[in-house]
């Protein structure tokens, strides 16, 4: 075999669709690829079949993958038009209005199995590495007893206003759509809700946002297993979920949970990033000090079959930034350190939705 799965996908992201300029691999148009050494075969799904594109694809995709793979080898395409888990909308209907779910293109959560693993930093950073890199993007703050996004964000004090569909518009900042409990409650006052409320204020802000049209949003969800995690498997199709943690064995103990947490469900797990890996002097920029531990997140990834998204270091500057409310992949010098990142999760996320059936939202009774 003279081509890898790399391959094909690189290939296919040369076929762009006109009327929006993004290409099949990022708009999610293929799905079910297997591959042999001589056989390659994947589906097609449109969202208009009677589009001119829709009459053009699946010859320009064959050609495209025989620039890579040659003549030899047989391409089976299955065209089809129902744009399975992306046309049911990102919001059941049990949440009240229908989000526009076919303009959400990839729902991410990032979640820790324990708080102070910077999991808020890493969502931030990465929402807003994923808009240099080029994609459309959007953040929303579920941590609702927490919200930190409005301070990381410089946002605190800042409103939202009501469009007239009576849908919240969120905020722009850094190119980031971006909404947040703490938006609508004032920066002192205790969110004191029981489960049932928090469930609801959740669905509210995933169901009743006007996103518009996004490649990814990032989920920024409370640290743990509770209400909220059970309130999002249960209302969103999650594309997959990144869970962050710290080298420590504590940390990882709990990180080891909460990817189990989105396996019992039915989740795929994107990876782990380990916050806070090593500690490098200013003055001494080739030392490396494992305060923490030393890859505890590298043998749990290698442990759990899931991949190391990153390793971050720990930075006084990284937490200067996210206090200043002007986070560190928004400066030209901080950018490099996440733009690793969110170009190895773009990898996963393209992967797992060009070779893994979409994720169903889950019911979950009590008896």
């Amino acid at each position: 075999m003279n081509f890898d799965l790399n391959h094909i996908i690189e290939s296919l992201s040369h076929v762009v669709e006109p009327d929006s300029g993004k290409d099949i691999v990022r708009l999610g148009l293929i799905r079910n690829l297997q591959f042999t050494d001589d056989r390659i075969r994947y589906t097609i799904f449109l969202k208009d079949p009677l589009s001119p594109f829709a009459y053009l694809v699946e010859e320009q995709s064959i050609s495209a993958i025989r620039e890579v793979v040659g003549d030899k080898v047989s391409i089976q395409v299955e065209m089809d038009n129902e744009m399975i888990g992306l046309g049911e909308g990102l919001v059941s209907d049990q949440a009240g209005k229908k989000a526009p779910g076919d303009r959400v293109l990839n729902t991410i959560a990032v979640a820790s199995g324990k708080g102070g693993v910077g999991k808020s930093t890493v969502a931030v950073n990465l929402a807003i590495a994923l808009v240099r890199e080029g994609y459309d993007v959007g953040l929303v703050d579920v941590d609702i007893y927490g919200p930190s996004i409005p301070t990381m964000f410089d946002l605190e004090g800042t409103r939202p206003k009501i469009n007239e569909s009576r849908q919240i518009i969120p905020i722009v900042k850094f190119g980031v759509k971006v909404m947040s409990m703490g938006f609508l409650v004032e920066q002192d006052q205790a969110v004191i809700w029981r489960g049932p409320m928090v469930s609801g204020a959740t669905k509210q802000f995933l169901g009743e946002t006007d996103w518009g049209d996004l490649d990814y949003l990032i989920l920024d969800l409370p640290p743990g297993t509770g209400d909220i995690q059970l309130t999002i498997v249960q209302t969103v199709s999650l594309t997959g979920a990144i869970v962050v943690s710290t080298p420590q064995k504590v940390a990882l103990a709990d990180a080891r949970k909460g990817v189990a947490m989105f396996e019992q469900v039915g989740v795929p797990v994107l990876g782990l990033v380990e916050n806070m890996a090593y500690f490098t002097p200013p003055d001494l920029p080739d030392r490396k000090y494992y305060l923490f531990g030393q890859g505890g997140a590298r043998d749990l990834a290698r442990k759990l079959d899931i991949p190391l998204l990153a390793e971050l270091p720990l930075d006084e500057a990284l937490r200067i930034s996210c206090d200043a409310g002007y986070p560190l992949a928004a400066t030209d010098e901080g950018y490099p350190l996440f733009q690793e990142m969110a170009r190895t999760v773009v990898h996963h996320v393209v992967v797992r939705n060009i070779t893994k059936p979409d994720t169903e939202r889950i019911e979950i009774t009590t008896r």
